[in-house]
């Protein structure tokens, strides 16, 4: 089985987005993000990331070769079916793109569901993502499924069941893994995407809702 490169997130990485301060809507209620409006999402351009909100989707665009980068929502919230649609516009099929939940923006920790235009999932954790490697918790590293549809103009769904400690992931509502874990109980969402060798990857991001799990 073919693995992809270990990439060390490189400190200050975050700082592409601007800092913003907000008050999620906590994790009571229902959440859905059409991105039809800005919204609190943050937002950047420059000669290496682009991210924006635009035309009903989030549009984000790494320019670097190697490089990791990300969007929070500014919400809160903790267990709950998380979930997004990914669709890669161009680029390298050689990439990673999906979703963070349980951020704490404060200690840049969070987990992360991400699959790759050639078929690969990585589902894992980061802990003070500037300045430590990320830590896979299914699989090693990255692992091939057949749940993804792979290559350009393909949308995949994304989805996490996290209960507590117990998450279960999906792509296109097949299960790729599942983990009991409880170093994130809550948290802010997110996007990310990443370049592993070759710049250009473009993915657009829509209708990410949160659905409360009641106890």
């Amino acid at each position: 089985m073919r693995s992809k490169p270990t990439v060390r997130l490189v400190a200050g990485t975050l700082l592409f987005f601007l800092l913003f301060a907000a008050t999620g809507c906590g994790g009571n209620e229902p959440y859905r993000e059409t991105f039809a409006e800005p919204g609190s999402w943050r937002t950047e351009s420059s000669g290496e990331v682009e991210g924006q909100v635009r035309n009903g989707v989030y549009d984000f665009i790494i320019r670097a070769n190697e490089l990791t980068s990300w969007t929070t929502a500014g919400e809160q919230f903790s267990d709950g079916i998380y979930q997004v649609e990914a669709t890669q516009v161009e680029g390298p099929d050689n990439n990673g793109y999906g979703m963070l939940f349980r951020v704490n923006d404060e200690q840049d920790d969070f987990y992360v569901f991400q699959i790759s235009g050639d078929g690969f999932v990585w589902i894992g954790r980061y802990r003070n993502a500037g300045e430590a490697e990320a830590e896979p918790l299914v699989g090693d590293w990255w692992f091939e499924s057949p749940a993804i549809n792979q290559g350009a103009n393909a949308t995949n769904t994304l989805r996490v069941h996290a209960e507590g400690q117990n998450l279960i992931f999906y792509v296109n509502d097949q299960e790729v893994g599942r983990v009991t874990d409880d170093a994130f109980r809550s948290g802010d969402i997110g996007l990310m995407v990443r370049t592993l060798g070759e710049s250009g990857v473009h993915v657009q991001f829509d209708n990410f809702t949160v659905t409360p799990i009641e106890n």
